[in-house]
């Protein structure tokens, strides 16, 4: 396959162990095999980065190849998928290139995010075709790929006790700033669809997360405050181990009453 297909950083697959018994309460990540979107830029790099740190073994999907291919050659340990979560057509090879990297999947993190118009705009000023784009990226990307990861979602999470699909938000999603309707109104759908993912799959051990890792240090903050004081600013690394922690305590305890979590404040 080409690498406009799929990169891979090993020159052979490694042999990946499931998870089960093996990831113990002090590891929950040992042997987990996790996916994350929007993985080569700000928190989904840093996901990447602490979750390999962790033991988990990591695929990650981006748009752009060169970014891709970056990423994977200096990461080392990790599978870069190229394919862009907003295009329909995209989601069926990118969940078969995640599995067959992979072997299965025990944790899905969507975090590609869109926002819309930059500058922000008010809605009245949005053009539609900018509102489409921050949907299909926010809402129907992460909808039709969880739905095409879903049976290996589920497998993994009678196997090995639990499986996470987290959905990363924003108070945009629950507050209703002026000039942030395209991304809040997407982030909102999206955070209410997890509720009702979590709600109908209660049985299954997979657990559905909406969580909001707070402002941070990002190209896509800058794009959307560019006057923002960035002392105030949390690192995406700090993000990324918050993020992780919630998802470890999902996987230690898949009965837990987590449902939508909330970190800190912040889009």
């Amino acid at each position: 396959m080409t690498v406009h297909d799929r990169v891979f950083a090993d020159s052979e697959q490694r042999s990946r162990p499931m998870a089960g018994a093996s990831a113990t309460r002090s590891q929950p990540f040992a042997g987990r095999r996790v996916v994350i979107t929007g993985g080569t830029a700000g928190l989904g790099l840093a996901l990447v980065r602490e979750l390999l740190g962790r033991g988990a073994d990591v695929a990650f999907v981006a748009r752009k190849a060169d970014g891709v291919v970056r990423v994977a050659q200096e990461l080392g340990r990790s599978h870069g998928v190229i394919g862009d979560v907003s295009n329909k057509e995209d989601i069926h090879r990118i969940a078969l290139q995640v599995l067959g990297a992979l072997g299965g999947l025990d944790i899905l993190i969507n975090n590609a995010s869109d926002l819309g118009p930059t500058p922000l705009r008010l809605l009245a000023d949005t053009e539609c075709e900018d509102f489409e784009r921050a949907l299909m990226t926010n809402v129907m990307g992460p909808f039709r790929l969880t739905k095409a990861l879903l049976g290996s979602l589920a497998a993994a999470a009678r196997e090995n006790g639990g499986a996470v699909v987290l959905n990363v938000s924003s108070d945009a999603a629950v507050t209703p700033y002026a000039r942030w309707g395209a991304y809040g109104g997407s982030k909102a759908a999206l955070h209410h669809i997890t509720r009702i993912w979590e709600q109908e799959l209660a049985s299954s051990k997979v657990r559905f997360i909406s969580l909001d890792p707070g402002d941070m240090d990002t190209a896509m903050h800058a794009a959307a405050v560019p006057d923002a004081d960035i002392s105030s600013l949390k690192r995406p690394e700090v993000a990324a181990r918050e993020v992780a922690d919630v998802i470890a305590a999902a996987l230690r305890d898949s009965s837990s009453e987590i449902g939508v979590t909330r970190v800190a404040e912040g889009a």
